[in-house]
């Protein structure tokens, strides 16, 4: 789990992790300035800390380099803006134990998706075909913050993307290194808050742009 500045509702998304039964959390605060830490440090749970804010793609590979240090099997990347459920986990971490799966990705598009402003959907639409055409895969959600991962798939991958663009990078190296992934519904919900928090529109268009850089120019 990464985050910053997320001292409105960073308590009860822990307590509905603990209150489901996960207790092996990694919690990056990534340079966080208001009372995240502070509320965050009252948990029995493994805190790491970017002293300057990176992105989230930095984020995850900090959390990614201790997990693996750890000797875990699975990990499961889950946001701490509230959009996601925790009900959702059991069900997206089966196929990797049942099917043998290397990546699960979580699905709004199949699953349920509440709150989401016109303009978001259309531009995740928008972002999906080409993310699908670009890569020559189906999949009906690619910037869904919810995913599941045998823990060895990071053996072979990693973060190189510090922001956003991340997820894209993410999906160009999974499907490069032939792992084997698919899709389970997952609840996502959209608030004033998250999407006051969340990334911008207008920062697809950064997106687009490092994809075709790393697709044709890397």
């Amino acid at each position: 789990m990464t985050a910053l500045n997320e001292e409105k509702v960073v308590k009860e998304v822990i307590e509905g992790l603990i209150k489901r039964g996960f207790f092996n959390i990694v919690f990056v605060d990534d340079g966080s300035t208001d009372r995240t830490y502070d509320i965050v440090r009252n948990f029995d749970i493994v805190i790491l800390r970017h002293i300057i804010n990176r992105g989230k793609g930095a984020s995850l590979q900090t959390g990614t380099e201790y997990i693996l240090k750890k000797g875990f099997k699975v990990i499961v990347h889950f946001d701490a803006d509230g959009q996601h459920n925790p009900d959702d986990i059991e069900n997206l971490v089966k196929p990797i134990s049942e099917e043998n799966v290397d990546v699960v990705f979580g699905s709004r598009f199949i699953g349920s998706v509440k709150g989401i402003p016109l303009l978001r959907k259309l531009i995740l639409k928008g972002g999906i075909a080409f993310t699908n055409f670009l890569y020559g895969i189906k999949l009906t959600d690619v910037h869904n913050g919810m995913r599941a991962f045998k823990a060895d798939v990071f053996r072979k991958i990693s973060f190189t993307e510090d922001r956003f663009a991340y997820a894209s990078e993410l999906l160009e190296k999974i499907v490069k290194e032939g792992l084997k992934f698919k899709e389970v519904p997952v609840t996502i919900r959209y608030t004033d808050y998250s999407l006051k928090k969340g990334q911008k529109n207008i920062n697809a268009i950064n997106i687009l742009y490092r994809m075709l850089k790393r697709r044709f120019f890397a």
